[in-house]
């Protein structure tokens, strides 16, 4: 039975402003440090970030979260970790990329050099960027000139980008381009986008005095992820056995988090008897991270054999509790955000896993709409309200997420007595925003080049 979320007004934090001590704390912690030299295709700025003068926290508003009490399912207390709060993304994407565009303002700051991001994605990571460069231009912390931002996504992605303050001046437009790559393999944005900079960092700054920087590594966003533990420590710290749940396609979220658990523990403020265990939620186009932590092994081999009911028109398999009980297709892609097949962050997360607790879930679109409506009366009230037609969402990760909950809960895959937080990392509808169209389609690094390079 699923009780009546409380109508209470729930704690809010800024997850950079109020956390920067723990930030800079988890960036020694990880070893996060300067890439290469500028020029290079290592080039990366230090972790070094601005003070919070006046110009910068204006451009760090937008960080916020809020901790919700949602009620309880099957005996389990239910709390939420809503990081959808910034309305130009939606997403938990908006906190890592405010600090690596902050890093990039300190690094312009220091040497006068520009610097020109560039972010192969799915979708969420390159519209988080587009969001904190336009915010940081705005805040009058860089120029334009100073400070650029190019995109590259898988064509399938495309309904999800958004008319933005990049795209609506020409000049920043010209300067800020989104690309797209129509290929049967979405994830090949990122050896592509690899391979631009790695063959075109030393032209970018020698004949046009700009500084690519690759920004797709692991750190950019554990660093910012951290800031999720001290929120909880500081609003709803554990008092007993807890879970924490998240749609995930490679878990940097998680992992951030945990990240920031030892930075707690290390100085005392948590103790290590109350890390939460961790479950996995994933859809069928990509269950990789359940299929590794079930069977250590990414094959789809290990999915559970579906077989056809031909009066529902659905696919259906009742042996292994982990997956889609009922799925439209045993292939079904729920949500192109989660495209990264054999992520390396696997082997942690099952540690994790294994060491605190937890499990993971695959769920389908028909388990999501099962559960819709109950959602959408449930979320009414809040900033996260879902549409009354599901076919208007464009970014399933929340109600991914708490599907997979209730379906872990109903299974009996969640021991008695745990209570779960569930990282609300992304939620947004088409009436949310107007689609933005790529400036260029793509297939080679000498197609990036000139629609970055024919501009300047």
């Amino acid at each position: 039975m699923l009780a009546t979320p409380t109508t209470i007004a729930p704690p809010t934090r800024n997850l950079i402003v109020d956390y920067y001590d723990v930030i800079a704390a988890a960036a020694q912690l990880c070893g996060a440090s300067a890439g290469g030299e500028p020029g290079t295709a290592q080039f990366a700025p230090g972790f070094a970030l601005p003070s919070l003068d006046e110009e910068v926290l204006r451009f760090f508003e937008a960080a916020t979260a809020v901790w919700r009490e949602l009620g309880e399912h099957g005996g389990h207390r239910l709390q939420m970790l809503d990081l959808t709060q910034n309305p130009g993304t939606r997403t938990t994407k908006t906190f890592a990329s405010m600090l690596i565009v902050a890093r990039a303002v300190e690094f312009i700051r220091a040497t006068g050099e520009p610097v020109c991001l560039f972010t192969p994605t799915s979708a969420n990571k390159g519209i988080a960027l587009r969001d904190a460069v336009a915010r940081a231009i705005a805040a009058g912390l860089v120029t334009p000139e100073q400070l650029s931002i190019v995109v590259l996504a898988p064509s399938s992605t495309r309904a999800k980008f958004r008319h933005d303050a990049l795209a609506a001046d020409p000049v920043l437009r010209k300067l800020n381009p989104l690309l797209s790559l129509d290929s049967a393999q979405p994830e090949a944005v990122k050896a592509l986008g690899r391979a631009f900079v790695d063959e075109y960092a030393k032209q970018a700054r020698d004949r046009h005095g700009v500084n690519l920087w690759f920004s797709l590594a692991l750190n950019n966003y554990l660093v910012a992820d951290a800031a999720r533990a001290a929120f909880e420590a500081d609003v709803s710290p554990a008092a007993g056995p807890r879970w924490h749940a998240h749609s995930v396609s490679s878990a940097f979220g998680l992992l951030g988090y945990n990240l920031g658990r030892e930075v707690l523990e290390g100085s005392g403020a948590a103790d290590v008897s109350t890390r939460p265990g961790f479950l996995l939620v994933q859809h069928l186009g990509t269950p990789d991270m359940v299929l590794n932590l079930r069977h250590g092994s990414f094959s789809r081999d290990y999915l559970p054999t579906y077989r056809a009911n031909e009066v529902t028109g659905g696919w259906e398999q009742d042996v292994d509790a982990h997956f889609p009980a009922v799925t439209d297709d045993p292939a079904e892609v729920l949500d192109p955000t989660f495209y990264t097949h054999a992520p390396v962050t696997s082997p942690a997360m099952n540690n994790l896993i294994g060491r605190f607790g937890g499990d993971g879930i695959v769920v389908s679109r028909r388990e999501c709409l099962q559960r819709y409506p109950l959602l959408r009366e449930w979320f009414a009230a809040t900033s996260v309200a879902l549409p009354q037609d599901p076919a208007q969402l464009r970014e399933w990760s929340l109600v991914m997420a708490l599907t997979g909950v209730f379906n872990a809960i109903d299974r009996g895959l969640v021991p008695a007595g745990v209570e779960i937080v569930i990282h609300g990392s992304g939620s947004y509808t088409a009436q949310d925003y107007a689609p933005l169209a790529p400036d260029a389609e793509v297939i080679s690094t000498r197609d990036i080049a000139s629609a970055i390079f024919g501009g300047r």
